[in-house]
């Protein structure tokens, strides 16, 4: 539902009395509304204005598809033909406050190129009145990676100065093609293939986005961690003889790796230091069965994980240390049930995962930790490997929507669902912290 937000729109954060709009403090941290307004329903009009320079054109189309892409906002189209009906110099602001009022615009964004990147203006339409300004940096070669994510990172402070949240744009998402690892900016675009060992498998960000866990099947099955900088890989878990390596991902603190190690009797999860050197230290004990997939909570304190001990795949919860285990998907039960691939929120409250429906297709679902009722996402085609974005809001999955194997992103909120590949083959997405420049 998208609320006209004209003229109920008194921002918390105003722009403080000071003689300069520089010295402005932008820890902004969400809005207050003089009438009905659900954040995690409706969306804020917001308007962006043309920007002029360098690259301008393409600045101000990745900001409007990112606030467009974040779910949370409704981005206005403006006819830029008259630029000087949009401004009114005698304002305080210098906008055509009335103009943007009649359009319906709640807040307006007004970028100017700098000589090092861009000074960033918001106004609040229904008070007439600027309430944040910065200015960010951008990268002196226009339109690389490192370009665009700078970009990105301007339109997730844009949107946490409006709606309180940082938003996903500047984000990443590590997938499967084939062989290789692939990453995607999260809005679709600069895709590279990532340099690794063969037969790669499983791959999974460091809390702090620098490093790629990941492991390897054929004749060298091992986990090992690439350092995106260098692109260097190093084994932390090495070659064993009879034995497979799956699912690595870090603890919170980026200190550790738990895994899946399989052999011949059945699978378990382990945990390794990721600096290595370390001796494994096993978590689980299958006796004969598969445990595997595992998802850590963001205290790091329990983990989630697919076990087959109930004679088919259930999901099921324990410390950290492999003690207090427990079923976590215990109801609807049924020996037809196959629960598997869980990914734990970023805010801590939702494991979301795919489940075998009607007994043969898969679909996303999600359940609170506390073990309240599931809930179903998907429906259309078959739909698997959810990974949650950062905001605790977006998802990353599998689907064959399309015919082809692809990667789509789902809004959990509204239910709006946009493709992110476009080559057949894309499985086992892993969304990435927030990133910064290097």
């Amino acid at each position: 539902m998208m609320r006209s937000l004209r003229g109920l729109l008194p921002f918390v954060a105003l722009l403080a009395a000071s003689p300069s709009l520089h010295a402005q403090d932008s820890t902004f941290k969400g809005i207050t509304l003089n009438g009905t307004y659900d954040p995690l329903r409706d969306k804020v009009s917001i308007a962006v204005l043309p920007i002029a320079g360098a690259f301008g054109d393409s600045i101000r189309a990745i900001i409007q598809r990112d606030l467009d892409f974040s779910d949370r906002f409704v981005v206005d189209s403006l006819d830029a033909s008259d630029p000087a009906a949009l401004r009114n110099p005698g304002a305080a602001g210098g906008l055509n406050y009335p103009l943007f009022a009649r359009l319906q615009a709640a807040a307006v964004v007004e970028i100017t190129r700098t000589p090092t990147g861009l000074h960033v203006v918001l106004h609040d339409v229904g008070r007439s009145q600027v309430v944040n300004v910065e200015d960010m940096r951008l990268p002196a070669t226009g339109l690389s990676r490192d370009w665009r994510l700078a970009v990105h990172n301007t339109s997730d402070e844009i949107e946490r100065w409006v709606t309180g949240t940082r938003g996903v744009a500047a984000t990443r998402i590590a997938y499967i093609r084939g062989q290789t690892i692939r990453i995607i900016d999260s809005d679709g675009a600069d895709e590279i293939t990532v340099p690794t060992e063969p037969d790669v498998f499983s791959p999974a960000w460091s809390p702090d986005g620098a490093t790629l866990a990941y492991n390897t099947f054929g004749a060298s099955p091992r986990v090992l961690l690439m350092d995106l900088a260098t692109g260097r890989s190093r084994a932390v878990v090495p070659q064993a003889r009879n034995v497979t390596y799956s699912t690595p991902v870090f603890t919170p603190d980026g200190k550790t790796i738990v895994y899946t190690r399989a052999g011949e009797n059945g699978s378990d999860l382990f945990s390794i230091s990721a600096a290595g050197g370390d001796t494994p230290h096993r978590l689980t004990s299958g006796q004969g069965t598969d445990n595997t997939s595992p998802t850590i909570s963001p205290d790091g304190r329990r983990i989630v994980f697919t076990s087959g001990r109930l004679g088919r795949p259930e999901l099921y919860i324990m410390d950290a240390d492999g003690t207090n285990v427990n079923v976590l998907t215990d109801f609807e039960s049924s020996e037809r049930n196959y629960r598997s691939d869980p990914d734990w929120s970023p805010d801590g409250r939702t494991i979301a995962y795919q489940e075998r429906v009607n007994g043969d297709r898969f679909q996303i679902r999600t359940v609170r930790v506390t073990g309240s009722s599931p809930k179903y996402l998907t429906s259309e085609g078959q739909n698997e490997q959810p990974s949650w974005a950062p905001d605790a809001r977006h998802l990353v999955f599998t689907s064959d929507r399309s015919g082809q194997r692809q990667l789509w992103i789902l809004d959990v909120e509204s239910n709006r669902v946009r493709q992110l590949t476009h080559s057949p083959g894309s499985r086992l997405a892993a969304w990435s912290p927030h990133l910064a420049l290097p």
